[in-house]
């Protein structure tokens, strides 16, 4: 096992990849076989859920501090910076955008919510990314209000003003012509097909439960 060394102090707030700002209400040691364990006790507001953290995984897991108030102004002004165009295929550009999204650096965040903006500007985005954006967009707020010390209300306020002239640059190019249009209607396809797959399931079981009832109701009558 790693050494367990003590990185973070009760009260202070952290970022858990994925999962968003935290803070640090505990600290304390667990038995665990023969051994005795430290954990973070982390409370994460935006979910309302509290998690335990072994302290030698916290690490690897990659929780780390929230920026400096220096760090996440750096990060404003880089959403507001033009990107290169995105690959069209969804499925690769999302694969992207959520490994990103775990490895949980500030400026990584910014990337996936400045792309995902941009893209949204082209096309709108599949369902799948949509919840990533929106996701990484709240982790950014969350953050940088934080770091700043404002309220996240006044931060959303910013990320948008500097991404709507990112979205302006967008709608003043030429149409573009979309590659993963079928791929979009496939994906839809897919889940309207496993969803109609599930209803039939349950017709059948449904269906089933009435004939057997059926046959109880025949039984009584016979024996009357």
């Amino acid at each position: 096992m790693s050494e367990e060394t003590i990185e973070f102090a009760v009260d202070q707030r952290v970022v858990y990849p994925s999962q968003g700002v935290g803070q640090v209400k505990e600290i304390f040691e667990k038995k665990v076989g023969e051994n005795t364990v430290k954990y973070y006790k982390i409370y994460l507001e935006v979910s309302d859920m509290v998690v335990m953290i072994p302290v030698a995984n916290a690490h690897m897991i990659g929780i780390r501090p929230i920026v400096c108030a220096e760090d996440a102004q750096k990060a404003l002004e880089l959403l507001g910076e033009e990107i290169e165009p995105v690959t069209s295929d969804w499925k690769l550009r999302y694969q992207m955008n959520l490994d990103l999204l775990k490895k949980g650096s500030i400026f990584d965040i910014v990337s996936i919510v400045r792309t995902l903006y941009h893209r949204s500007k082209v096309k709108e985005l599949p369902i799948l990314e949509r919840k990533l954006y929106d996701n990484a967009k709240k982790l950014l707020e969350d953050e940088i209000a934080f770091a700043l010390s404002k309220p996240s209300k006044e931060i959303e306020a910013m990320l948008h003003a500097k991404l709507e002239p990112l979205g302006a640059l967008v709608t003043k190019k030429l149409p573009i012509i979309d590659e993963d249009e079928d791929d979009d209607d496939e994906f839809a396809d897919e889940i309207n097909d496993s969803d109609s797959d599930n209803e039939d399931s349950d017709d059948e079981e449904d269906s089933d439960e009435a004939d057997s009832n059926d046959d109880m109701d025949d039984e009584g009558d016979d024996e009357e």
